[in-house]
């Protein structure tokens, strides 16, 4: 799945496409100090002006991820029209950056809308990643935070199967249009609620939250590209 995007004009599509395009190295430092980046920057592979800021899901996010050989394994994990990932990107090597982005608090909430045998197949798949996490296992990751609670999910899938991989759940400061918060501090509240509701007891390895100003990207004006 390869979906293009416009140019981002609010929230956090604006956002996370600004940063790749004009202020790429901007959370290198920062993945760096949580131990994720090992003294390397970051290789954007999504959103990129030149690919018309696509986004990638199901085997088109694998294969730009280096993963193509776990399609079939993919396939049987979790159905088709999964994760639609915000970003991606690489540190050169073998290791992987998945982002999920976010700019206000209403992004937070979000409930599966899966069919009967596709939902079935995504419970046993939340079921087998909730005992990995240690978060309770009558907990609800299916209505509530069930965007947070795949992407995390995702990650383990990868994990499982031998891939370096990072979840980075990037957190935008002071978007003025859409009200959002302007500090880590006024993020903290909706991150603890999506935790509590999830069962996570304690941070989940390999998952980083990171805080990015978007007074640092104000002035990055962002065109689509003629494809």
């Amino acid at each position: 799945m390869r979906v293009e995007q416009p140019a981002g004009s609010r929230g956090s599509l604006k956002w996370i496409q600004r940063l790749v395009e004009h202020n790429p190295s901007a959370l290198d430092s920062r993945l760096q100090e949580v131990g994720a980046l090992a003294g390397r920057r970051l290789v954007w592979l999504s959103p990129l002006f030149e690919d018309a800021y696509a986004e990638y899901g199901d085997t088109d996010f694998l294969n730009r991820i280096g993963q193509g050989h776990l399609a079939l394994a993919l396939k049987g994990f979790w159905p088709q029209r999964g994760p639609q990932w915000d970003a991606l990107a690489s540190d050169g090597d073998e290791r992987v950056f998945l982002f999920e982005a976010k700019a206000h608090a209403a992004e937070m909430a979000s409930t599966c809308q899966a069919g009967s045998s596709s939902r079935q197949k995504i419970i046993a798949a939340c079921n087998e990643t909730k005992h990995v996490v240690g978060a309770g296992p009558h907990t609800d990751w299916l209505d509530g935070y069930y965007q947070y609670a795949n992407r995390i999910a995702h990650l383990y899938f990868l994990r499982k199967h031998q891939v370096e991989a990072w979840l980075v759940f990037l957190y935008f400061l002071g978007d003025k249009d859409m009200s959002g918060p302007d500090s880590e501090a006024g993020w903290g509240p909706h991150i603890e609620a999506a935790h509590r509701h999830l069962g996570l007891k304690s941070q989940v390895q390999w998952v980083a939250s990171l805080f990015q100003p978007t007074a640092d990207l104000q002035g990055a004006d962002s065109v689509r590209p003629t494809i």
